[in-house]
């Protein structure tokens, strides 16, 4: 399904069109259906090896996520499923809709089984991105991310900055976080000067192909 930003996907665009010459400079501006964000790759002998992505400013308030209920935000609040299990929940948007979770033992959580339902809840109309987060330290997380409309992947960028931005409205984790996923690890920050996340990562060409048309 059609995401409005995708923040992993972002960075791949932007080695593509550095890597393939279809562009010069370093720093790019991108127009999403979440907005514009804007890029600066880090190049090595010619080529993009990571890149950092100005995610923009999260989106709290309740009804601008969305998620019905009373207005404000949403920090803590528990989330009651149809098989009668409990959730505490945060609710951040980045342009698309995350509700972040945290569990003691990520790797063993059943999250295609939660995932799905939280996703679906009445109280997301336009349905969720689900976090499963646990913490090693304050600066240091592991994330499994239940994705809208795809299932479990291996890395969520905008999952990633939501989680960053749930963190330090739980008081549980600092600004600047290194997050472990399963595909590789991303360094997050969210900068108080400006109420900016900030997204940095790897970007790696696996293959290449032929469309036919």
């Amino acid at each position: 399904s059609e995401a409005e930003m995708c923040g992993n996907g972002i960075r791949c665009f932007a080695k593509y069109v550095y890597d393939h010459g279809l562009i010069k400079n370093k720093r790019i501006s991108v127009e999403t259906p979440a907005g514009v964000k804007h890029l600066d790759m880090q190049v090595k002998n010619k080529k993009v090896e990571t890149v950092r992505v100005d995610m923009g400013e999260p989106i709290l308030q309740r009804e601008r996520i969305p998620m019905a209920g009373s207005p404000g935000m949403v920090i803590g609040e528990a989330l009651s499923l149809e098989d009668g299990v409990r959730f505490e929940i945060t609710a951040v948007s980045m342009g698309n809709p995350h509700a972040v979770i945290y569990v003691e033992d990520v790797k063993n959580f059943p999250v295609g089984k939660y995932g799905t339902m939280i996703e679906n809840h009445h109280l997301f109309p336009n349905r969720t991105n689900v976090e499963f987060v646990q913490i090693l330290n304050e600066e240091e997380i592991i994330q499994r991310t239940w994705e809208r409309g795809s299932g479990e992947t291996l890395a969520c960028g905008t999952g990633a900055s939501a989680v960053t931005v749930a963190g330090v409205l739980t008081r549980r984790t600092a600004r600047s976080i290194l997050v472990h996923l399963n595909g590789g690890d991303l360094r997050t920050e969210w900068k108080e000067d400006d109420n900016h996340v900030f997204l940095t990562g790897p970007a790696v060409e696996v293959f290449q192909g032929n469309w036919p048309e």
